[in-house]
């Protein structure tokens, strides 16, 4: 909530600051909107973009746990499944249905 109040007076200097190159009888309107943008928005959005990067990981980490899980799941569920429908899927090793070949001695 703190950032928040930080962010309202910089961008009250900055509009302030701009309001002043305007009506200045050496500005412009083109001068204040460059200080307005240059001094108030890129730096207030620069900051904010950098304190909102933990959270912006932790969702990203959030949803691969989610996605991985998801996945654990569907591949427990479908071993379960085959597990149940096919006599060999049941960890059993089969038995040979043909025979070695072996060479006589």
């Amino acid at each position: 909530m703190f950032i928040h109040l930080i962010v309202i007076g910089w961008l009250y200097v900055a509009v302030m600051m701009a309001v002043a190159e305007a009506t200045n009888t050496t500005g412009t309107v083109l001068g204040a909107i460059v200080t307005f943008l240059l001094y108030g928005l890129a730096p207030v959005a620069l900051v904010i973009y950098l304190m909102a990067t933990p959270a912006r990981r932790r969702a990203i980490k959030e949803r691969e746990a989610q996605a991985q899980e998801a996945a654990r799941r569907a591949a427990a569920d479908t071993a379960e499944a085959a597990a149940s429908d096919l006599p060999d899927q049941r960890g059993e090793t089969p038995a040979d249905a043909v025979a070695p070949v072996r060479k006589e001695p």
